[in-house]
């Protein structure tokens, strides 16, 4: 009898789980392109990636690529693509696995994102300046060696996330527990702690638009596969960024939120002296200082770009 009872509670917890998660999934239905600009597709590898380009065609173009988080997407950029728009022709791409991209059950790798960020300037782009944040500007790092890049603006980046645990990888991509465990980790208040935690300085600049459109992106199907090899630490990069970065002949500055601390600013001074790199500190800010001061990062930029195309003196 007591062993009736507990297989009637496990099946019971897991029936449970299987019906929540639906109902996670419905009411997380019809994620909309976020960005002012024209939506595209890019088949890569036989999976529909989506971006969103804006601007004059015959301006320069500016590729912007997001970090790596559970709900990320190109809704990162959304505060200054308009603006950039300009000026450039921007072009706003959701990374497979993420946002309106598709999000096969691929096993992740670092290797597979550099070599869609190379497949995407060489089949999309023209010679473009990449803006990539976090994680993904050392996949645009290593890109960057393949493919014709005019210039890199690295946010926060990083090449380490932690020791390997593939074992978390398993567990997050197992069907009813593993989707149990992401919603939990995905949840409104643990997107919002993120953000608060590592995302923003000042959380009252936190939109709470931007947490319901990233709640909404990391319960679209398949949305757990992409983050889960990020969760056990097998995205990063097999190189020392400071390596590979000093070895580039592309044009790079690093911008750094001053008040990091998921990737701090002694990393970033670190880094740019390694590899005797610009580096650009935004005041008041952490991992996300494009998306909490879009006014400064763009002053910042402008006068970064202007810089190594010779416009301004040294």
């Amino acid at each position: 009898m007591r062993l009736r009872t507990l297989l009637g509670g496990a099946l019971g917890t897991v029936g449970a789980a299987v019906v929540g998660n639906r109902l996670l999934k419905h009411r997380a239905d019809g994620l909309e392109n976020p960005l002012v600009g024209i939506e595209r597709t890019y088949r890569w590898r036989g999976i529909e990636t989506s971006y969103t380009v804006a601007g004059d065609p015959n301006d320069p173009h500016l590729l912007l690529l997001h970090g790596i988080y559970a709900g990320s997407s190109s809704h990162e950029f959304e505060p200054i693509v308009e603006r950039l728009a300009e000026e450039y022709r921007v072009f706003a791409v959701d990374l497979p696995g993420f946002g309106r991209s598709e999000r096969p059950p691929l096993v992740y790798s670092a290797t597979l994102y550099a070599e869609f960020v190379r497949d995407f300037v060489d089949d999309v782009t023209d010679d473009p300046i990449v803006v990539a944040s976090s994680l993904t500007g050392a996949f645009a790092a290593d890109a960057a060696g393949e493919t014709d890049i005019e210039q890199l603006v690295l946010v926060g980046p990083t090449a380490e996330t932690g020791e390997e645990r593939p074992w978390v990888r398993t567990l997050l991509r197992t069907p009813v527990v593993g989707t149990t465990l992401f919603n939990v980790l995905a949840s409104k208040p643990s997107i919002r702690y993120f953000y608060d935690r590592d995302g923003y300085y000042d959380s009252s600049r936190i939109d709470e638009r931007e947490v319901e459109y990233a709640w909404k992106s990391a319960h679209q199907s398949g949305a757990r596969y992409a983050p889960a090899s990020f969760a056990s630490g097998t995205l990063d990069p097999e190189f020392d960024l400071a390596t590979e970065l000093a070895a580039l002949e592309t044009p790079t500055t690093l911008v750094w939120g001053r008040d990091a601390e998921l990737v701090p600013l002694a990393d970033g001074r670190d880094l740019a002296e390694a590899a005797d790199l610009d580096l650009v500190v935004i005041d008041y800010a952490t991992q996300l200082p494009h998306a909490e001061h879009p006014d400064k990062f763009l002053e910042y930029l402008t006068a970064e770009l202007l810089q190594s195309s010779g416009s301004v003196d040294e």
